[in-house]
């Protein structure tokens, strides 16, 4: 569906704010209209969390109810948390969530990785997950894009100046722009539809543009979403 920020894709919206500290940044989540949101990305504290919450299991219940994919964060380290940490993190989102599907952040790039994540990605599709997105944050080896290891790869993290410096490699061409998902931060308002015409022009149909800075951009609603003050 067509969108004020991702004129030919959906978000990926990576909402890494308590909805404590920003309510209305998760009612404005919540109030979009599905069909534009490919899936939400909870992490409460870079992972599930040590205990449960119930403030933000409530809040992430009414994203679900609003008929929007939740998507459990899982820090892989590049390849250097165990297996075993990362699948916990996994189950324990499923458990108190409900999460349908796994954001593996900071998954390695390179081939000799790809036994790892093979194993992951299939204990993940186990434990419920029916997809799994793999935030490389810049291109990896193209092995990483084999069928029925990902569904979605990140293959850009990263700010607005690098984003338009980015090239493409030439191996990306070979797959649809529906497996491909660029993640953009420190976008100007002024500046978010050049941003999704320029996500779009890179062949990903799905991804994000956010105006935030900082050590956590992703506290911040991304372009094209209302933020409604309460009533």
């Amino acid at each position: 569906m067509t969108g004020a920020s991702h004129p030919d894709g959906r978000l990926l919206v990576p909402l890494y704010v308590h909805p404590a500290v920003d309510p209305a940044a998760w009612r404005a989540v919540a109030a979009a209209d599905p069909h534009r949101i490919a899936a939400v990305v909870l992490n409460l504290a870079d992972g599930p969390g040590a205990t449960p919450d119930h403030v933000f299991a409530d809040a992430a219940e009414e994203l679900r109810e609003a008929g929007l994919p939740l998507l459990g964060y899982a820090d892989t380290d590049y390849g250097r948390r165990p297996h075993a940490a990362v699948v916990n993190d996994v189950l324990t989102y499923r458990q108190r969530h409900g999460i349908t599907g796994v954001y593996l952040d900071q998954v390695a790039t390179h081939p000799s990785a790809l036994p790892h994540y093979r194993r992951l990605a299939t204990a993940a599709r186990a434990a419920g997950c029916s997809t799994v997105v793999f935030g490389h944050g810049d291109h990896p080896d193209p092995g990483y894009a084999e069928v029925g290891l990902a569904d979605l790869l990140v293959t850009f993290e990263g700010d607005w100046t690098a984003y338009r410096e980015m090239t493409l490699p030439l191996w990306t061409g070979r797959h649809a722009a529906a497996r491909f998902c660029h993640l953009v931060y420190d976008v100007p308002t002024e500046e978010a539809r050049e941003a999704a015409a320029l996500i779009a022009a890179r062949r990903a149909a799905v991804g994000c543009a956010v105006p935030g800075t900082g050590d956590n951009p992703w506290s911040t609603v991304p372009h094209g979403l209302t933020v409604a003050e309460p009533t």
